[in-house]
């Protein structure tokens, strides 16, 4: 059982900045080898990929909506992925959900997730 708890959300206005944390847990889990995603899903939407990275943090990808505005991270000495969002538009304004999965060549198994926090970013 993997236990991912997202923080950082908040109210923020267009063009500003906030960071995303996601704190994994749980027995037997292995954060090392498993590759980590951001989504998010918008009211009246289905939830999108946002952005992922490689259990050795060697390749990300994100979705091109936010390509040169978002970064994610890894520190896998502290299980914690991190979504920097930069230039932040009011489109952005979503419930923002950690993942978790195990990959084989370049797709991911998103088996585990998070709760969701909350971005809302004001015009």
């Amino acid at each position: 059982q993997v236990q991912l708890v997202e923080s950082g959300g908040g109210l923020v206005q267009a063009g500003g900045s906030l960071r995303l944390s996601c704190a994994a847990s749980g027995r037997s889990f292995s954060f090392s080898v498993y590759a980590m995603g951001w989504f998010r899903q918008a009211p009246g939407k289905e939830r999108e990929f946002v952005a992922g990275i490689s259990w050795s943090a060697g390749s990300a990808a994100y979705a091109d909506s936010v390509k040169g505005r978002f970064t994610i991270s890894r520190d896998n000495a502290r299980n914690t992925v991190y979504l920097q969002m930069n230039s932040l538009k009011p489109e952005d304004t979503a419930v923002y959900y950690c993942a978790a999965g195990p990959s084989s060549g370049s797709s991911v198994s998103w088996t585990s997730w998070g709760q969701g926090t909350q971005v809302t970013v004001s015009s």
